[in-house]
């Protein structure tokens, strides 16, 4: 298969990624697949937790959800080559845009050094035309802001005083889920393992209220972008130079 016209192929010439999301089970909608490639092929990938989606269950108290839903997405990366999880614990739901949430993503990509950057939409709308949540807005502008804040010794200070040195390695960040994606990976070998990531999920997706198929999803997606791209399955990003 070759690639289309309408889809460029995301670079691959890097080894270390870092994804940087709002809520566990972000990824799964479509960039774990991505991540199974990845890691596949030897690259590291790394997982950070803005939150630890307490508030995602509508059914269950935050206290009981918080450890669920962290025992789910530990298992849901594991299944994807993943094995470095991180949650930053700030509160679902209420996340703010600023100056804690910028530090803290800088911190992190300080920490793991890593040639990209992964996120999820910092759109108001999904591609569908759907309105995007605010947790995953505000997360996405940090994480933007944050791969830049990271090289600067001169923002965030206390970080340096923490042994967490400026990084300025990050080339770009690939955004999942950006209705102005013009970029994608061919995961035509990988779509199955993205799926059973995504059903590692298994008690978020029960407390959704309402049917949901994560195979037929992650596929119809993925096939409609491997049209475009001349393949049978893939996943669309945003790549936004750094």
């Amino acid at each position: 298969m070759t690639e289309g016209d309408g889809l460029q192929a995301v670079p691959e010439d890097w080894q270390r990624a870092l994804a940087v999301v709002a809520h566990p089970d972000d990824l799964e909608y479509g960039a774990a697949s991505a991540v199974a490639k990845w890691t596949s092929q030897g690259k590291w990938v790394g997982y950070v937790m803005v939150t630890k989606g307490e508030a995602g269950i509508d059914g269950m108290h935050p206290d009981e959800t918080a450890p669920l839903r962290v025992k789910e997405e530990m298992g849901s990366a594991a299944v994807v080559g993943v094995d470095t999880v991180e949650f930053l614990d700030h509160k679902d739901g209420v996340i703010e845009y600023g100056l804690p949430l910028r530090r803290d993503i800088a911190g992190a990509i300080r920490r793991h050094k890593p040639d990209i950057v992964i996120t999820a939409s910092f759109h108001l709308k999904w591609p569908s035309g759907a309105l995007n949540m605010a947790d995953h807005r505000a997360v996405g502008e940090a994480v933007l802001d944050a791969a830049r804040d990271a090289g600067n010794r001169w923002i965030f200070t206390d970080l340096i005083d923490e042994g967490l040195e400026p990084w300025n390695g990050v080339r770009f960040v690939a955004v999942a889920g950006s209705p102005s994606a013009a970029h994608a990976v061919d995961v035509s070998d990988h779509i199955d393992v993205g799926v059973a990531s995504l059903l590692e999920h298994d008690a978020y997706i029960k407390g959704l209220g309402r049917e949901f198929d994560p195979n037929s999803f992650l596929k119809d997606n993925a096939s409609w972008a491997g049209a475009e791209m001349g393949v049978d399955y893939a996943t669309r990003f945003e790549i936004i130079n750094v």
